[in-house]
């Protein structure tokens, strides 16, 4: 029996593994329910991916590419008229108001890494990534700092189901846009 060419399978196992996750959580997540989900033979996902974490971690690296991508496609932040703070709220409130179930599938990836250290490069290189977006406009600090927040004000607003304050994310991030405050000037004797 000559073998079937699929070029493209290695893709659609990745992309039923982010089904099965969205849909079942990473409990669900097995290789025979990503085969069954991507219609192939169970073989196949462990040809391509021996363990369940190089699946994930495949996984994890196309999830990523959600909000770090809409940030670095983002031509408005290289302008230096640009008022980032207002930008970046902007942007994480479209992407948070986009398929939600994109978001929390990037996020519970992400989240996987605390207990599965083979995510844990992939999961840094989100941070490093719109880190290093940011860094043409800010020092290397303030901008982990940014994305330390928007990845808390996320979080947040995933984990409450609250609905997400553009206005408190464009003042939070002004702040540590802005530096730490002048100190006060000495009083005169």
């Amino acid at each position: 029996m000559a073998r079937r060419y699929d070029p493209e399978r290695r893709q659609r196992i990745i992309d039923a593994a982010l089904r099965v996750v969205g849909r079942s959580g990473i409990a669900g997540l097995s290789h025979r329910t990503v085969a069954a989900e991507a219609d192939v033979p169970l073989g196949s996902t462990t040809y391509h991916f021996a363990s369940l974490d190089e699946l994930l971690v495949a996984a994890l690296r196309q999830a990523n590419e959600g909000f770090a991508t809409v940030v670095r496609e983002n031509r408005a932040l290289a302008d230096p008229e640009c008022d980032i703070a207002d930008e970046l709220a902007r942007i994480t409130g479209h992407w948070l108001a986009g398929d939600r179930t994109g978001v929390e599938l990037e996020y519970e990836l992400y989240l996987a890494a605390l207990r599965r250290p083979a995510l844990r490069p992939v999961a840094a290189d989100w941070c490093v990534g719109v880190t290093a977006t940011l860094a043409g406009r800010v020092d290397p600090l303030t901008a982990r700092a940014v994305v330390a927040l928007l990845d808390g004000i996320c979080l947040q607003v995933l984990l409450t189901g609250r609905e997400y304050d553009a206005g408190y994310t464009r003042e939070m991030l002004g702040r540590i846009l802005a530096g730490p405050p002048a100190p006060a000037p000495a009083p005169l004797d």
